[in-house]
């Protein structure tokens, strides 16, 4: 997006498009506080949260190699597992974020977790071969669970922090990444190199998320209920064009973004890559992100939201384009690593951008929760595309192109709607 207006560039310089505190906040709310024990006790809540419901489906393409290989169904009906999962982790942000502005968001996390753990339980249940019951227990169970989870996990950082909203998500969101660096790991320690079985590996990460949920639990404060304000309508979110393009940028990203997640662990096998190194390589990849959904945060507060998004996003489509060139130990390292980095940048800068573009701060849990539930259409579609085009030969090049595309439309949508909202700024200040 180099060809910004004149206009455009002299509002950054004013600092129109730095951080959320751009926003028309009404006189009405009070703005939040900036940090104290209670919101750092949330931060870490929230972090833990997140380690257990976005970092256990981070691993999920060591489910993705273990039902592939033992010939449970094939790559797309598998992958519709995981997908589901991640639609729901998302897509939960409509109701969830409801309920948060609400005043609900004890008791949604509350059943979030029950329902979670529950369902990974029924997981360690099921038996590999039988497709149902993997795709009820971790797709639709785990799902509903996580969702219910994730976004007040997020929205709650709000009732904290105002200046420093961005860098406060961008920890939280990087639990996502530790998680997918411990899940994947213990998962292919479990599986792969001992004898304890399907069901008691999934037991035992189980257990494990039990223990992290319940203090997540109890870590997480919310801040004092928010004045009762009217609820943005459809048609108000449908017609605020920087938000709703935004919005669609976001959801042509989820149709490519999770393809390495999903599936690298598999490419570096049957490219012949070492099984030990391959089973490392999605932890490789949430290790790097662990800098990415942190970093870029950092950035945005000093350049602005977008500027930051927009060029993330489309590196991102450039690093899948760069799975072509993949063919060994090296490159898949090196590939992993930077694309765990631009990709968990991407997935950070989220929250805080949909929060910037709230005109209240009341009204934030509805804002990020419809940008989440359409951009889980996405996530919901993407990585099954990818397994239908790869089919049984495995042609890459199909479903590299594919993920690539979308991804770079993506970009281009976003780039469209930092434009618009810049010129409404403009106006503003004027």
């Amino acid at each position: 997006m180099s060809s910004s207006t004149d206009s455009d560039i002299a509002l950054e310089q004013k600092g129109a498009l730095k951080t959320p505190t751009s926003t028309t906040v009404s006189e009405s709310v009070d703005p939040p506080p900036e940090g104290g024990a209670k919101a750092w006790m949330t931060i870490v809540g929230g972090w833990l949260a997140v380690f257990a419901t976005f970092g256990y489906m981070n691993a999920f393409g060591v489910y993705q190699d273990l039902y592939t290989r033992e010939g449970a169904a094939s790559a797309s009906r598998i992958s519709w597992i995981g997908s589901t999962q991640l639609f729901f982790l998302i897509a939960m942000g409509l109701p969830a974020g409801k309920l948060f502005d609400m005043g609900y968001f004890r008791s949604t996390v509350i059943v979030g977790t029950v329902l979670y753990v529950f369902s990974m339980f029924m997981l360690s249940l099921a038996h590999p071969d039988k497709y149902y019951q993997l795709f009820l227990s971790q797709g639709v169970g785990m799902g509903i669970g996580s969702g219910l989870l994730y976004m007040p996990a997020m929205a709650v950082q709000s009732h904290h922090w105002q200046k420093r909203r961005p860098l406060a998500m961008g920890i939280v969101i990087s639990g996502s990444s530790a998680g997918g660096i411990a899940y994947p790991i213990m998962l292919n320690q479990l599986l792969h190199h001992s004898d304890i079985g399907f069901g008691w590996s999934v037991r035992a990460s189980a257990f494990l998320t039990l223990g992290v949920l319940v203090l997540a639990c109890i870590l997480m404060i919310p801040g004092p209920p928010k004045p009762k304000t009217q609820v943005p309508s459809l048609k108000t979110l449908v017609t605020d064009t920087p938000y709703i393009l935004t919005v669609v940028g976001v959801l042509c990203c989820m149709l490519g973004l999770f393809f390495p997640y999903f599936y690298l662990q598999l490419y570096a096998i049957l490219h012949g890559v070492n099984s030990t190194l391959a089973f490392y390589t999605l932890a490789i990849l949430n290790g790097a992100s662990v800098f990415g959904r942190t970093l870029p945060n950092m950035l945005a507060e000093k350049i602005g939201l977008f500027n930051t998004l927009v060029p993330i996003t489309a590196g991102t489509g450039v690093l899948i384009i760069a799975m072509f060139g993949v063919k060994d130990a090296a490159g898949t390292v090196v590939l992993a690593v930077l694309y765990g980095f631009f990709s968990g940048a991407f997935l950070s800068l989220l929250g805080p951008t949909a929060a910037a573009l709230s005109n209240d701060a009341s009204e934030i849990g509805v804002r990020m929760g419809f940008a989440f539930f359409v951009a889980a259409f996405g996530a919901l579609v993407g990585t099954p595309v990818d397994g239908r085009l790869l089919g049984s030969t495995f042609d890459w090049s199909k479903a590299i192109v594919f993920s690539a595309v979308t991804t770079f439309g993506g970009a281009a949508l976003i780039g469209a709607g930092r434009m618009f909202f810049a010129k409404r700024k403009a106006s503003q200040v004027v």
